[in-house]
């Protein structure tokens, strides 16, 4: 059995973090002591290094349980069941880049249009097309 703090420490987490989980219903100890500390079994190990897997290449909590779910009913789910919600995840992310994507080109836009001069930003393009104005040729000469 593993007292809150070992565990955490093991995965390099803060207890926090393990609380955390608890509350959200995705990890409980196995025990409580009489003085109220929690003790985790090996089990609850594996359970927490699920977690953290899963967290590390990026599913939220809500597709953490939907995975957890999944796994305890390994037995009555499909291959295709369990790759559907990694499909989502992937289609979610493949989202996310496009729109990185856009910010980078908007960004690049942004700073290619300004001088980068020492003179006052008083004119400065990128304030002016962040404050909604629209970028003119003398805009971007400057």
């Amino acid at each position: 059995m593993f007292r809150i703090g070992e565990l955490a420490k093991h995965f390099g987490v803060k207890a926090d973090t393990l609380r955390f989980y608890e509350k959200e219903g995705l990890l409980s100890p196995s025990l409580r002591t009489p003085a109220g500390y929690r003790l985790y079994s090996e089990d609850d190990k594996r359970r927490l290094h699920f977690i953290l897997r899963c967290k590390r290449v990026g599913f939220s909590l809500k597709e953490v349980d939907e995975l957890l779910s999944l796994k305890v009913s390994s037995c009555k789910v499909t291959c295709r069941e369990v790759k559907a919600v990694a499909d989502s995840k992937i289609a979610d992310v493949e989202e996310r880049i496009a729109e990185l994507e856009q910010f980078r080109r908007s960004l690049k836009q942004l700073s290619e249009a300004c001088c980068g001069g020492l003179e006052s930003a008083e004119h400065c393009s990128i304030l002016e097309a962040l404050d909604g104005k629209q970028l003119t040729a003398e805009n971007n000469a400057r």
